[in-house]
């Protein structure tokens, strides 16, 4: 497995647990037993309940130059110009077309499996749950997706919160 493979596996199995844990919190309903999944499949399983559900975790960061900013990846003249590009932009406007985009993208997956939930992990550290809250009514949900339930977690660490963006 590669460097870059083993990392998202890594933060795919670090935001299922955060959200799960969040989850148990909020609402007193053990989530428990995670294990990674094959392609096709969502990226990860657990138990609700002791009903199985899986989980298709996405990570939200804004732009590709703020996700390689937020990696401490090593920046380049491109991605300076990009990020500077961004300042132009007002930061709800950004959140929602990434949050957007990414809706968008995941949409359009099929699973092998009865029962997914999508849960978003946002990295952007610009962004909390209260801004994703204040911007719900402008998200654009597509009409058909394989979601049963769509979540995001608030911010990188889980301080702030979860948040049901569907149903």
């Amino acid at each position: 497995m590669t460097t870059s493979a083993q990392e998202k596996l890594d933060l795919e199995h670090e935001a299922a647990k955060l959200f799960m844990r969040l989850y148990e919190r909020q609402f007193g309903v053990p989530m428990r037993h995670i294990w990674h999944n094959e392609p096709r499949k969502p990226d990860v399983s657990c138990y609700l309940e002791g009903e199985k559900l899986d989980l298709e975790i996405a990570h939200l960061y804004g732009s590709e130059a703020e996700a390689i900013l937020i990696h401490k990846r090593e920046i380049n003249q491109r991605t300076i110009e990009a990020l500077h590009r961004l300042l132009d932009v007002p930061i709800s406007q950004r959140l929602l077309a990434a949050l957007n985009t990414i809706l968008a993208s995941k949409a359009e997956k099929t699973y092998h499996s009865d029962r997914v939930w999508l849960v978003l992990r946002n990295t952007n550290p610009l962004w909390t749950r209260i801004d994703l809250e204040a911007n719900l009514h402008h998200v654009t949900l597509p009409e058909a997706h394989p979601f049963e339930q769509i979540w995001v977690v608030g911010d990188m660490n889980g301080e702030s919160g979860i948040v049901q963006l569907f149903p």
